[in-house]
């Protein structure tokens, strides 16, 4: 198995298996948000060039994680900035339906309630297991459908949804699928040119190890420029160089002509150094290693963690195999009642982890390594024999 374990912390002997809530900067990132921080300590080292780039930058690595084009990337601070723009600028008729799932995230549902207002339903969708298969969901749908909002990775269970086969059949009925993908991309890989989703959103301080309050929006073009939302800022069509120029005759500001891109839409302050600079270095990073050697290192760990669980004090809740496992691992003492206390062990033993509605919830990634999952489950098995 690979060992990436060099190129994070230090860790001061914890082990940070929490992905699922924050990943760790790589070293590369936390020295590029160093450099940034001395670009502003001396303001003359931020020179155009610099000002300009960081968003450049940024904008080619999501294109390349994506398999997208740097002109359909959006620039945003979250994954819930994606889905305000799609609930706030499609042309909605009263009568239409959005479908969410019952107990996802609250990121992908909140944005939609607001169209209520409008005469748009929001319909709850209450599948079998977290999320639905593609058959659950072609019952589910009405003519009067014309979103479908879902996580890739349930953050409340580690279920990995069928992407793909989620979204044929939303083309099939004609039906938009908006994608979370932020518990997944990272540790899987995605490309928006094979699989049929006609949206992405993600954040990206989990399994992109970037600063918090980061994120991205990939919105099918067409899409894009059907969106009626009034935002204009003017380093969306313009850079700091042309403040300098004469204005002369004509030279009033106007709206760029056509369609807007996904550029119109990036969150203001894209030349946001602090947390850009650091994030373009991580999801670099992350390319360079290779994206399916990271997932293949990724489920080991989690094969070694779900194989080496005591079943006579734990249950494992998570899928133990297929494609519906993710590297959210969820697991629950036999006895329920325990877990908040075992939580509470396994921090005082270095081992993070996250409680989440009653579930210990593991979350390994590149920076962990076989021997942490070997200490992680020790831990476990004391915590829960004691």
């Amino acid at each position: 198995m690979d060992d990436f374990s060099q190129d994070f912390g230090p860790f001061e002997g914890r082990i940070w298996m929490n992905c699922a809530h924050q990943g760790p900067l790589p070293r590369v990132a936390a020295d590029a948000a160093r450099e940034a921080i001395a670009w502003k300590v001396a303001p003359f080292e931020m020179t155009q060039e610099r000002f300009d780039g960081v968003p450049a930058r940024l904008r080619e690595a999501l294109a390349r994680l994506l398999g997208a084009t740097v002109d359909e990337i959006v620039l945003g601070n979250s994954a819930s900035y994606g889905l305000h723009l799609l609930a706030n600028g499609l042309p909605w008729r009263a009568g239409d339906e959005v479908l969410v799932v019952d107990g996802d995230f609250p990121s992908d549902v909140l944005p939609w309630l607001g169209l209520e207002r409008r005469g748009v339903t929001v319909r709850r969708l209450r599948p079998a297991q977290p999320l639905p298969d593609p058959d659950e969901l072609r019952q589910a749908l009405s003519p009067a459908t014309r979103l479908f909002c879902t996580t890739w990775v349930h953050s409340f269970s580690g279920f990995a949804a069928d992407l793909a086969g989620l979204g044929a059949v939303c083309r099939e009925r004609g039906v938009l699928l908006v994608a979370n993908t932020s518990q997944a991309l990272g540790a899987r890989t995605l490309d928006v040119r094979s699989v049929p989703v006609d949206a992405v959103v993600n954040v990206g301080f989990k399994w992109l190890c970037g600063p918090y309050g980061t994120g991205l929006a990939w919105i099918r073009p067409d899409l894009i420029a059907s969106l009626e939302y009034n935002q204009a800022y003017w380093l969306a069509q313009m850079t700091a160089a042309d403040l300098g120029r004469e204005r002369g005759e004509g030279g009033e500001l106007r709206l760029p002509p056509g369609p807007p891109t996904a550029r119109t839409y990036d969150v203001f302050g894209t030349a946001n150094f602090f947390n850009y600079t650091a994030w373009t270095a991580a999801v670099e990073y992350l390319l360079a290693q290779g994206l399916e050697r990271i997932a293949r290192h990724d489920e080991g760990l989690v094969e070694r963690l779900v194989g080496g669980l005591d079943r006579s004090h734990y249950a494992l809740l998570s899928p133990r195999e297929g494609a519906s496992r993710s590297t959210l691992v969820f697991v629950s003492h036999r006895d329920p009642a325990r877990n908040a206390g075992i939580h509470r062990r396994l921090k005082q033993a270095g081992v993070e982890v996250s409680y989440r509605q009653g579930k210990l919830r593991l979350a390994p990634h590149l920076h962990n390594t076989p021997a942490d999952v070997d200490r992680v489950l020790a831990a476990l098995h004391e915590a829960g024999a004691g």
